[in-house]
């Protein structure tokens, strides 16, 4: 086992130290928890972050509208606008 130092804010601390007097842990075991968790909820494997791929653009634009008339629509100004609905 390594043994580190961390350094944190105040209240942090003081948070920390209620949850562990309410669970009696050491707050090394509440730190040990706590970084376990994070790595098990954020961590990738390591195959997958060399093959990540930005994912797939999907079809989201407005019913009934094709592309074109989608797009001449975002480009249009508040003048083009108000003009249009008159």
């Amino acid at each position: 086992m390594i043994r580190t130092q961390i350094q944190l804010p105040d209240e942090v601390f003081d948070r920390a130290k209620k949850v562990c007097e309410a669970r009696e842990i050491s707050l090394a075991e509440l730190a040990r928890r706590g970084l376990e968790y994070i790595l098990n909820v954020y961590s990738a494997p390591e195959d997958s972050l060399t093959d990540w791929q930005p994912p797939k653009p999907r079809r989201l634009g407005w019913k009934g509208l094709s592309d074109e008339e989608l797009k001449a629509e975002a480009q249009m100004t508040i003048t083009e606008l108000t003009l249009k609905r008159r």
